[in-house]
């Protein structure tokens, strides 16, 4: 084994153990005592291969979106029919939070409670995940018929407003101390209901029988 291979050994040995802390306790309340005192893994190391708590976090925000962006990309997906193919698309992306449940922590704590001073970063970090989301989304789109003035281009738009709103809806309880798993179950369901109504809309178009001469 050369010193390269040694090195990313290490290097992944800290970010598993990191990735626990940051999503047990978050980034402002996580500790690199508690990573080195739980893992045995000294400090000295951790500043060997990451310079600060912040590159060390984001290394791990990193190694998390891409871990849920491949997960993704391995199931075959049916878009034939829009609401079966995001059906099994979000079926997808809540088992990998019912299997990674480290990383689906330290995934909406990113998304949903970033730190200050790191949201930009954290957004350029999720570029890849936030494509393959629109591409699933536009593929499903093919199969619905477009009301008429709506342009494919004008629907992936909203949706991209969708998921802005959406995850800002869901950051007042992302602050709340709430039960992370508790919060996950509920941002899956309801990010299903919600894009059901974005889709069809909530109200029953009514026929307007009288004629305006």
């Amino acid at each position: 084994m050369n010193q390269e291979e040694k090195a990313q050994i290490s290097k992944n040995r800290i970010i598993k153990a990191a990735t626990l802390e940051f999503s047990i306790r978050n980034y402002d309340t996580a500790s690199l005592n508690n990573i080195c005192n739980e893992s045995d893994i000294s400090k000295g190391l951790i500043y060997h291969y990451f310079g600060n708590k912040e590159e060390l976090y984001l290394s791990c925000v990193k190694a998390c979106f891409k871990k849920i962006t491949e997960f993704l990309s391995e199931e075959i997906y049916d878009f034939s029919d829009f609401q079966s193919g995001m059906k099994q698309y979000l079926a997808r992306r809540f088992l990998f939070f019912r299997t990674h449940i480290q990383e689906g922590h330290l995934f909406l704590y990113a998304v949903l409670q970033p730190p200050q001073s790191l949201q930009q970063p954290i957004l350029k970090l999720k570029e890849d995940f936030d494509a393959q989301c629109l591409f699933y989304y536009k593929t499903a789109l093919s199969s619905v018929t477009l009301r008429e003035g709506v342009t494919e281009q004008l629907a992936l738009e909203y949706f991209v407003l969708f998921q802005e709103l959406f995850n800002g809806y869901f950051q007042r309880y992302a602050g709340a101390n709430l039960n992370a798993e508790a919060l996950m179950k509920e941002h899956e369901a309801q990010l299903s209901n919600v894009l059901q109504l974005m889709l069809y809309g909530i109200a029953k178009e009514e026929k307007n029988d009288h004629v305006i001469v």
